[in-house]
């Protein structure tokens, strides 16, 4: 058995296809989704999506955040972006952490509001930088 997996951004879809076991950035860890797992949905933090046929990993993406919906047959990721690894600029993954770097600074600490997103944002680009590497 297998799950049906399909990875969505706002512009189209970008995946879709059966994997053994998906393994998500879930905000509390990493999560990995097999068949038969109980239902649910988690927000997804920056990280990588690893695809596994067997124990092998057969594909890998970043995704800065989203949404994860699973249920014993199937995982859907409602990611806000997905990029495959191998298509990572390290430069563009340093340009983007040293923007997110300087929003926080920015952000009034006093209001939770500005730095709430401005974190997540950083700890995304943390995660793009190391996906890069």
């Amino acid at each position: 058995m297998k799950v049906a997996l399909e990875i969505v951004s706002p512009e189209r879809r970008i995946l879709s296809r059966e994997v053994d076991m998906v393994v998500i950035p879930a905000a509390e860890g990493e999560m990995g989704i097999l068949p038969n797992h109980a239902p649910g949905i988690v927000q997804l933090r920056g990280g990588t999506v690893r695809l596994y046929e067997g124990p092998r990993v057969t594909d890998t993406f970043f995704v800065p955040g989203g949404f994860a919906e699973y249920t014993p047959e199937r995982c859907t990721i409602l990611a806000t972006a997905a990029t495959q690894i191998a298509d990572l600029s390290r430069e563009a993954a340093q340009t983007t952490l040293t923007e997110a770097r300087a929003a926080y600074d920015r952000a009034d600490k006093m209001k939770p509001a500005e730095t709430e997103p401005a974190m997540e944002a950083l700890q995304s680009a943390e995660a793009m930088v190391a996906a890069a590497q």
